[in-house]
């Protein structure tokens, strides 16, 4: 088969069926799509202990799940590629467990992995882009090979926003050239949002208990707020980065992401450490810590100061309505709210804020795919070329404007990118949150994550409504979003964020406000809203 119509028919087959499934839902009433029983529906981690399911069992039952909700029935359309060895590997480790080894708490789990982290197996590792087709990484990850050591069983390689939503302003979250459109569980015909909308959306729908999403500005956290789960993005250089297809040197990080806090603390544990590929993970200042599962307290609120960022708010009264409500928790579990801590450097420097994503990424991906094989693109320039000479299967809806302006960028010693780089941090650092959690002697800041989910739309893009991810992503800080309610059906989160490694605290302060809250509830796949 020549290459054009390789590609043609790989694109055909991740969108086409997509396409065929999100119309046939135009004519239908909002109802709920009937879906089987599931034996694992909001099972966690911890059910694992009591023995009454081998991993070989659990794996097989979340292949199960896949078909019947994925591939099948309301197509969520989440999932890019199954790991065809992962049952003989659930059941190796079954073995392992039966003759006295376990590894830890994710002996024997299965994760899914958002598809623009490498694993050296037969999965390919694509970013959802036709350009890396083929693609098979030499080499895991580092926190693969985490992942692995701890146990895990890699399940699958989930869809996502195609570069990780970094080739157009005008795209829609969770469309990938090589995957299709990504629909979220609650309303179908909602967007899950970017770029870790695979991973969000495999999570909440039950097609695995645990998932790994990566951020450089929100894509792990909107993604968890849209589909009513729990994420933890831990601060830049808290886990490694090598062999992950990067954005930006400075605010990339891989996350976890999960239906509790207690399952995320799990994996965040699990994914910790320093990577001999990644410096940002050799910081002197890092406050890696062994078990993060350690800050699960119900009573973690007890004389916490907390100060409520009102400038995220406003943008929707029904949000504004939960967020009232979830202060109240606090205040219930004996914290003290200090009401308005808001951020007074949010939005003074979004221009040199996207310089700098720029140029890192035109310098990371050059160097990221200057070690793919022979037939993926060599350079930024490759692929941009590669998007003009295949347009009707990447870029039938958006383009790719983003990599036109990285493109024309310098390299890393320019002038430019040096002031942006010294802004941002000053900016979203000294001046902003921790300028912010002195001036108001606080230990952590609030807001909602996010709006309820909007509408996709392959025409005009994304609708955002607001948000709370910049602060913590511009400075590399950790952000943990835990469900605050619903809106008409649809998922909101709280996000709760404060200083470089402060994730014993954020954890300490997500658990006990979930426990007390108790706002995740099962999807139902409901075709749209009445």
């Amino acid at each position: 088969m020549k290459r054009r119509e390789f590609f043609r028919t790989a694109a055909l087959s991740g969108t086409g069926a997509a396409l065929s499934s999100w119309l046939s839902c135009g004519g239908e009433r909002s109802r709920r799509t009937d879906i089987a029983s599931f034996e694992l529906a909001e099972w966690t981690c911890t059910a694992m202990q009591s023995g009454d399911l081998t991993s070989r069992e659990i794996t097989e039952q979340y292949l199960s799940r896949i078909r019947d909700v994925d591939q099948s029935g309301p197509a969520l359309n989440a999932i890019l590629e199954i790991n065809p060895d992962a049952a003989d590997i659930a059941a190796q480790l079954d073995h392992e467990r039966q003759a006295g080894t376990v590894r830890g708490p994710l002996h024997g789990i299965p994760v899914i992995l958002k598809d623009n982290i490498d694993t050296a197996d037969k999965m390919m590792t694509t970013a959802g882009s036709l350009a890396l087709q083929g693609w098979h990484a030499r080499q895991d990850a580092f926190i693969v090979e985490k992942l692995r050591k701890a146990g895990a069983v890699i399940l699958a390689k989930a869809n996502l926003s195609e570069w990780a939503n970094f080739r157009s302003l005008h795209s829609s979250s969770g469309w990938s050239g090589r995957g299709g459109q990504t629909r979220n569980p609650y309303v179908l015909d909602r967007n899950p949002c970017g770029s870790s909308s695979g991973s969000a959306v495999a999570v909440s729908a039950n097609l695995c208990a645990l998932a790994v999403g990566t951020e450089t500005n929100g894509s792990v956290v909107c993604p968890a707020n849209a589909n009513g789960i729990v994420g933890i993005k831990p601060t830049v250089g808290l886990l490694g980065r090598s062999g992950i297809i990067p954005i930006s040197a400075t605010q990339d990080t891989a996350g976890a992401m999960a239906r509790t806090v207690a399952d995320a603390a799990l994996m965040l544990t699990a994914m910790a450490g320093a990577d001999p590929r990644d410096k940002a993970t050799q910081n002197k200042t890092a406050k890696s810590h062994p078990d993060y599962t350690r800050y699960l307290k119900p009573d973690g609120m007890q004389g916490a100061r907390i100060g409520v960022a009102r400038n995220f708010f406003g943008f929707l009264p029904q949000v504004d309505e939960l967020m009232q409500g979830a202060i109240k928790v606090m205040r219930d579990l004996n914290a003290e709210i200090v009401d308005t801590a808001n951020i007074e450097t949010s939005g003074t420097y979004g221009r040199a804020a996207f310089d700098l994503l720029l140029y890192e990424f035109k310098d990371g991906i050059n160097a990221y795919l200057k070690g793919t094989g022979p037939d993926q693109p060599k350079t930024l320039s490759d692929l941009i070329a590669f998007n003009r000479d295949y347009s009707d299967q990447e870029m039938p809806y958006f383009g790719q404007e983003i990599f036109e302006m990285a493109q024309e960028k310098g390299d890393l010693s320019s002038p430019e990118y040096r002031e942006a780089m010294a802004t941002v941090r000053e900016k979203s650092r000294d001046e902003g949150i921790d300028a912010t959690l002195r001036k108001h002697n606080v230990d952590a800041l609030i807001a909602p994550t996010g709006s309820p989910a909007w509408p996709t739309d392959w025409i005009n893009g994304d609708h955002f409504l607001g948000g709370s991810s910049s602060p913590a992503a511009r400075a590399g800080y950790p952000n943990i979003t835990v469900p605050a309610g619903f809106v008409h059906g649809l998922p909101v989160g709280i996000s709760f964020f404060s200083g470089a490694w402060q994730e014993p605290l954020l954890i300490r302060l997500a658990y006990a406000y979930e426990q007390a809250s108790g706002h995740r509830n099962e999807p139902q796949f409901l075709k749209r809203i009445a």
